[in-house]
């Protein structure tokens, strides 16, 4: 019989700091290991905001620009999905699962936890301030307290100058 492989989630987004967090676990938990003997299954989560978050409040013709901005969310889930793909692949990781999901990116990435029974999210750090933070809420923030699973919070190394 099989044993069960812990699952590992990393969250991303469009951002270089997401895409950092993909890199440092897959050469962290995923290249040391042949293919054959992977102690670990590894979720990629995309997920891309509600269409309605983007229009709001538009008011009358709202309407006729939510296709548009539908399939520019769906262009650019597109772009983040396949750029993580290239990445995997130029690790030599293929055994991996893309989800794309929609909705607000904290609870989603704390609902696939639970769904996937997750045993460690990762996810990458903007690095905002505290201010930028308190106006815009941090994913990571959020997540490192709400996540029933560890949750490994990626920063970019910081440049010399």
């Amino acid at each position: 019989m099989e044993k069960e492989r812990s699952v590992f989630i990393v969250g991303i987004d469009e951002s270089k700091q997401s895409f950092h967090a993909l890199e440092w676990a897959l050469d962290s938990f995923f290249a040391p290991f042949s293919q054959e003997a992977l102690p670990y299954k590894l979720v990629i989560l995309h997920v891309r905001p509600v269409v309605s978050s983007y229009v709001g409040m538009a008011g009358p013709g709202a309407s006729d620009i939510l296709p548009m901005v539908e399939h520019d969310l769906h262009a650019s889930a597109s772009k983040v999905t396949e750029r993580a793909r290239e990445i995997c692949v130029s690790k030599s990781v293929a055994d991996f699962t893309v989800e794309v999901k929609e909705g607000d990116a904290r609870n989603v990435l704390c609902e696939a936890v639970e769904r996937h029974h997750a045993s460690m999210l990762i996810v990458g750090s903007h690095g905002y301030g505290a201010i930028k933070r308190a106006v815009l809420g941090s994913v990571s923030d959020y997540c490192a307290h709400h996540a029933h699973c560890t949750v490994m919070i990626v920063k970019m190394p910081k440049v010399k100058n």
